[in-house]
């Protein structure tokens, strides 16, 4: 046996982390593929990521192991793939697993016949069976003996899986009426949105469900809205208190800063202690849309940490942002993160009494005999506890921060996964650009700006024009998917908002173009996930589901609603309007799995403001609206009027700038104003 399998060629850290063992590992691609046919053998395909607790688990437990190795060897092909580098063929297993199995999760182990059809899989499997549990070398050997003497009722349950997900991929408009958008989408459907959530909302701990807690924060993105335009106070009351608990929880770092991705119990204490660069974008999102209704500094300290974190522990030298930290260190989950009472006592002295009050440090720990910190009270409510004022609490618990994290920072460090991926990169550009302009941080757009400009140049083929998916050591590879193309048309229409850039339009508008040529289903309605010219999966899906990232989907309905009125292309608009009716029902249903669609939904209820500001202090006037919450517009500033911008067409400059406020491009009288606009923005909400 060689001291290192095929997967040492990889840049994939998570492949990378397999190149050791004994397991004669291939990537996916046609040599293992072609092998498995000569050789007639099935296909074990495994599935992880680089900040995957179990994924090392079982790695330590089975693939590390000589014997198990030989036997997978003996009887297999096997494939390590790295699920954040293929999510195309996570996203295929992973729903061959459930129909088959109900279930999901990484590590995901399927198998396939030799041809690459899928017929049966699993998660994670002991060494040893326990709990009922098969062992994973009883597994092998039964699904070796399966595929010797019953090789035809595995076929048979393979072509009926392939079929099942064909299937369960089609979907077509059931609007055959033409209606106008007033009657497709009403307020009695945005209230029963609301409503669900709220059955699932958790009014005492925050957040949707029961344990595992994640932070779902397109759905508090719905409740900030709907509070917005209904000025429903328990929308805003739910969201607040997700949020708040989030913030002040064991998922928050409270010295370092960064969520992790989400909580094993229902407080949001103990955390699964990967950070993920999406998580961290996402809720940087809606904590900006909260401070732009609360004006509450706590989003804003919370903000600055998150982002200090990204820069400090995720940045790359070329502007671009890593994947994610690991949950383990040292072999163990959490290590880094967590803290005995005396070390505690020992690196704060006098203080150290104070801080444990507020971060619960004790002697018997609140998580498997250590301290995750978390806070139990707001900061203000801590400083009168222990007498002091709060800018004297702040400054106590500033200076015990840099304690703690230069002992911190000296324990063996979570590994990181630093695979730059193209739409991670894109709505952590988002988190920017809108946190830029909510918080009024013309540092966060400047970032954004340079992350821009590494991402345009970096994620195209310069010989085909076709975009790239994952980038690491200056090398770009596999196609781009459709989350990769609709993030990051999104992020370019936020960082226009603030810079005025029309390049980054025009950018997002040839994009477009390029999502409709490549990823549109035949009825030119949904995208699929993969595009038109990618050869090496047996089904093309199309994902509408919002769930730890936002469904590819429902962003592009969100970019055709808004190029559409930006450039005045009808048929966009009206697509992004069929692609949201055509799921309506179950948007409206099951609205904490629809998040993007239900606020979707909202926007077209309340209609969209088209705002222009043109003249000499177009772009500083813009930065100060921008400051401002209404979700629902398309915003442009310039100077001077441009050719092909139909909000600019026949608008004549004067001395000063003016404020236009439209709707379906009716627009109101020339304003002069901030305070105008607001005032015509918010009585039309």
């Amino acid at each position: 046996m060689n001291n290192s399998n095929r997967l040492i060629n990889e840049t994939s850290p998570y492949l990378l982390q397999h190149a050791h063992n004994p397991v004669d590992w291939y990537a996916w691609g046609e040599e293992a593929l072609q092998r498995a046919m000569q050789e007639d053998k099935p296909i074990l395909v495994s599935i992880g990521y680089a900040a995957c607790h179990w994924c090392h688990v079982m790695e330590r437990e089975s693939f590390e192991d000589f014997q198990t190795a030989a036997l997978m060897n003996q009887y297999f092909i096997c494939i390590k793939i790295d699920r954040e580098e293929r999510p195309d063929l996570d996203h295929f297993f992973m729903d061959a697993l459930q129909a088959t199995s109900g279930n999901g999760g990484w590590p995901l182990n399927m198998f396939l016949t030799s041809d690459g059809r899928p017929f049966y899989g699993g998660t994670y499997f002991p060494p040893q069976s326990m709990h009922n549990r098969i062992s994973w070398k009883e597994l092998l050997e039964q699904i070796h003996g399966a595929y010797q003497n019953r090789r035809a009722d595995i076929e048979e349950q393979a072509n009926n899986l392939i079929e099942h997900l064909q299937k369960s991929n089609q979907l077509k408009s059931n609007n055959h009426l033409q209606v106008s958008q007033e009657e497709m989408f009403t307020l009695l459907q945005t209230q029963k949105i609301f409503n669900n959530i709220m059955v699932a909302a958790d009014q005492v701990e925050g957040g949707f469900g029961n344990a595992p807690k994640f932070p779902q924060t397109y759905t508090i993105q719905y409740l900030l809205r709907y509070h917005h335009f209904t000025s429903n106070r328990e929308a805003l009351d739910q969201a607040v208190l997700s949020l708040k608990k989030m913030m002040r929880g064991g998922i928050y770092d409270q010295l370092g800063g960064g969520f992790c991705r989400y909580s094993t119990d229902a407080y949001w204490l103990a955390p699964h202690f990967e950070k993920m660069t999406y998580d961290n974008a996402l809720l940087l999102l809606v904590m900006a849309e909260a401070f732009q209704i609360t004006a509450d500094q706590e989003y804003k300290r919370v903000a600055e940490e998150t982002i200090g974190f990204m820069q400090r522990e995720l940045q790359a030298v070329n502007g671009g942002f890593y994947a994610a930290l690991d949950a383990d260190s040292e072999g163990e989950e959490g290590k880094f993160y967590t803290w005995g009472k005396k070390e505690f006592e020992q690196i704060l002295g006098a203080d150290a009494a104070a801080i444990a009050a507020l971060y619960d440090v004790t002697e018997h720990g609140n998580w498997e005999e250590m301290n995750i910190l978390h806070m139990q009270k707001s900061i203000h409510e801590w400083a009168i506890d222990i007498g002091l004022s709060e800018l004297e609490a702040l400054t106590l618990l500033s200076e015990a921060k840099t304690k703690l994290m230069a002992c911190r920072s000296i324990r063996v460090r979570p590994a990181t996964d630093d695979k730059i991926i193209l739409g991670w990169n894109a709505l952590f550009n988002q988190a920017l650009s809108k946190a830029g302009q909510a918080f009024g941080e013309e540092a966060w757009i400047t970032l954004a700006t340079q992350n821009m400009a590494f991402l345009l140049s970096s994620f195209e083929n310069m010989s085909n024009g076709q975009l790239l998916h994952t980038h690491k050591a200056g090398i770009s590879k596999y196609p781009a998917f459709l989350d990769d193309v609709a993030y990051l048309i999104q992020a370019l229409l936020f960082l226009y908002e603030p810079t005025g850039v029309l390049d980054y339009l025009e950018k997002a508008r040839a994009l477009m173009h390029y999502a409709i040529e490549h990823f549109s289903d035949e009825d030119q309605l949904f995208f699929y996930f993969t595009p038109s010219f990618q050869t090496d999966i047996l089904v093309r899906k199309k994902d509408l589901y919002d769930g730890a990232i936002p469904s590819g989907n429902s962003i592009m309905a969100w970019n055709l609603h808004r190029l559409g009125l930006l450039f005045d292309q009808q048929e966009w608009r009206k697509r992004a309007e069929m692609m949201l009716e055509t799921v309506k029902d179950a948007v409206v249903k099951y609205p904490t799995s629809y998040g993007i669609w239900s606020n979707l939904l909202l926007e077209y209820t309340q209609g969209t403001h088209e705002i222009l500001l043109l003249g000499p202090e177009a772009l500083p006037m813009g930065k100060k609206l921008l400051t401002l919450y209404v979700p629902n517009k398309v915003f442009m500033a310039a100077s001077d009027t441009k050719m092909g911008y139909p909000l600019m067409e026949g608008r004549l400059l004067g001395p000063d700038t003016q404020i236009f406020i439209c709707r379906n491009y009716a627009c109101s009288l020339p304003l002069k104003s901030l305070e105008e606009a607001m005032d015509v923005v918010l009585t039309k909400r």
